[in-house]
């Protein structure tokens, strides 16, 4: 290989799609509405003896300091936003707090699941009425919550949307492509929507014990909830430490800059990929450092930006051009 032809950078913005400011705001509201539902539900499920009523308490707890984190991390990324050490953007301050709270779901099912096993083989008498209606107050107060994050969800697609809309380019394929979605908004739905859940099954649990005896059922409900709570957490876990780690190059765009350069009908003949690395640094948005190998002489970095302009998803692309000088017949 005689040497380097040129490398280039190009279509740089440092903020690559960070920040929420609806959803910002949203998680403020709902963690202060959280933790005053929190207080209620504990006092409650300390007053009436409900196993159910105190998990989805101390479940709300932890709600609340997730939350939270989710507030302070788009308060985070957004005056870090100019900060020229993080050298893609703070959007992953915002995947970070998705994976944090991915994470604390995981220990409130440990909890729950712990406390309920001791109330099966402890069974204690339980005030069945006056816990439904705290239950019943509780899961008002989730669904609530989730039509609050929920609007900060649909405002950010609609605006998201907008911003697609507004590139001038013809209708291709990878437009098709999921492109992206906020992980810190969603581990906030997602605590909200269990606590709604928890709570759903205390109010089943306790109305079971009132009308046919079943105590058992309470903190039996108590680890079917620890059960739906750990496959959430563990779905959190998963999408958020695919960003964390780097794990993008099953994306489809991977395959469309592959495609593009290998089926280029003038000098993909003389050129082949020798390096290509995607990884995610926004919601949406990709960084892609792309190394060819080429006879083709005439080929610069200008040419590759030109090919890939189409995908709006490549907010960062480095292209490396090595010149190798043998003829085009060889390997």
């Amino acid at each position: 290989m005689a040497g380097m032809h040129g490398t280039e950078a190009w279509r740089h913005s440092h903020t690559f799609d960070s920040g929420n400011p609806a959803a910002e705001r949203s998680a403020r509201l709902v963690m202060w509405i959280t933790l005053a539902t929190m207080v209620v539900e504990i006092v409650a499920g300390v007053v009436f003896n409900s196993m159910a009523l105190l998990a989805d308490g101390w479940h709300m707890a932890t709600h609340a300091f997730a939350i939270g984190l989710s507030a302070l991390a788009y308060a985070m990324a957004r005056r870090f936003a100019t900060d020229t050490r993080f050298a893609f953007g703070t959007w992953k301050i915002e995947v970070l707090a998705g994976f944090t709270s991915a994470l604390a779901l995981l220990a409130v099912a440990g909890a729950m699941t712990w406390e309920s096993v001791a109330h099966l083989l402890r069974p204690e008498p339980i005030r069945f009425t006056e816990a439904m209606v705290v239950a019943g107050i509780g899961l008002a107060v989730n669904l609530f919550c989730a039509f609050i994050l929920g609007g900060a969800h649909h405002h950010h697609d609609h605006a998201h949307g907008h911003d697609h809309a507004s590139h001038d380019h013809a209708s291709h394929d990878h437009h098709s492509h999921d492109h992206g979605h906020d992980l810190n908004l969603k581990s906030a739905y997602v605590h909200v929507l269990t606590d709604a859940a928890t709570s759903v099954f205390a109010i089943i649990a306790l109305a079971g014990g009132a009308v046919f005896g079943w105590a058992w059922l309470d903190p039996a409900m108590g680890i079917v909830g620890a059960v739906m709570i750990t496959v959430w957490a563990v779905g959190l876990l998963r999408d958020t430490g695919r960003v964390l780690l780097d794990c993008e190059m099953d994306h489809p765009v991977v395959a469309e800059v592959r495609e593009a350069i290998e089926n280029h009908p003038t000098w993909s003949a003389n050129t082949r990929i020798a390096d290509l690395h995607l990884w995610r640094v926004g919601k949406s948005r990709f960084a892609v450092i792309l190394g060819l190998v080429t006879h083709d002489t005439d080929l610069n970095p200008a040419d590759v930006r030109k090919l890939l302009e189409e995908h709006e998803e490549l907010a960062h692309v480095s292209v490396e051009i090595n010149y190798c000088p043998c003829d085009g017949s060889e390997s």
